[in-house]
């Protein structure tokens, strides 16, 4: 077991943690019926908070962001020490999640992505983790919550006897979710992003040598070239850029953030 605390990657805590230490603390915190926000991040999850200073107030006050991403996890290697031997990837995370859960019987809820991806999801889950128990699951609305919506959607999720939630609405709408319902969910919520298409087997995953590689995020622009183009060929070569200035002392790149100053629930 890994875990040595949070670490400065461009002004964004990132943990240096491993998959068993993130897991038992999630399963800590669904056994003590206690909030807590987990997140999976890789470059552009780092990227969001350096870009958008409220929204690096939201992932600074998350209790765990994990290093989702060959890159995030080389620089932590690099820049701190570390010495982890492997990232946490989300959809592998999301999945030793379900299987533990399974053997646990924590049941756990679903919510984001589209109606057709849960229910293949439950189908492949069903199949995987037939011990696995999804007190509910519903599709995002694909817009902004109103305050009935938020406080309905909290009932529904504590009313269905879920011990975890996980949210799938893609990066940075779902930490923005996990962020302003934290308060309102006593239970710990992991966003997972892509988890949700990847465990139904919607979309392909890139091969292991390419994960190893740090290259998955090529096989993911070749796959969806049109909605990723900006995200891998701008963000990528930005990241690598500011890790440098750090590395060399030329850039400091402060924490605080700013407190949003609205309330911004996309679901």
């Amino acid at each position: 077991m890994v875990d040595l605390g949070k670490r400065n990657i461009l002004g964004v805590m990132i943990n240096a943690i491993d998959y068993e230490s993130t897991l038992d603390f999630i399963f800590r915190a669904a056994k003590e019926k206690r909030s807590a926000i987990v997140s999976a991040l890789a470059v552009h999850g780092v990227m969001t908070g350096v870009l958008d200073s409220e929204h690096k107030f939201r992932l600074n006050h998350f209790d765990v962001l994990v290093p989702d991403g060959q890159p995030v996890k080389w620089v932590l290697n690099w820049l701190h020490s570390a010495g982890l031997s492997d990232r946490v990837r989300g959809p592998s995370l999301t999945r030793q999640l379900c299987e533990r859960a399974a053997s646990e019987g924590v049941p756990i809820y679903l919510y984001g992505s589209t109606a057709e991806v849960l229910s293949q999801m439950r189908r492949r889950l069903a199949i995987d983790c037939p011990r696995l128990i999804i007190a509910g699951a519903e599709p995002s609305k694909f817009r902004r919550l109103t305050p009935d919506e938020k406080t309905a959607l909290a009932d529904r999720i504590h009313g269905s006897g879920a011990a975890i939630t996980l949210v799938g609405l893609g990066c940075p709408r779902q930490e923005t979710f996990a962020y302003e319902f934290q308060k309102t969910l006593s239970m710990p919520i992991l966003t997972v992003g892509a988890a949700f298409p990847f465990l139904a087997g919607l979309i392909d995953e890139a091969p292991d040598w390419m994960g190893r590689m740090g290259l998955e995020w090529l096989f993911r622009l070749a796959s969806e070239p049109q909605r990723l183009w900006k995200r891998y060929l701008y963000l990528n070569p930005a990241y690598l850029f500011l890790v440098a200035l750090q590395a060399s002392g030329l850039s400091r790149f402060p924490t605080e953030g700013r407190m949003p100053a609205t309330e911004y629930l996309f679901g």
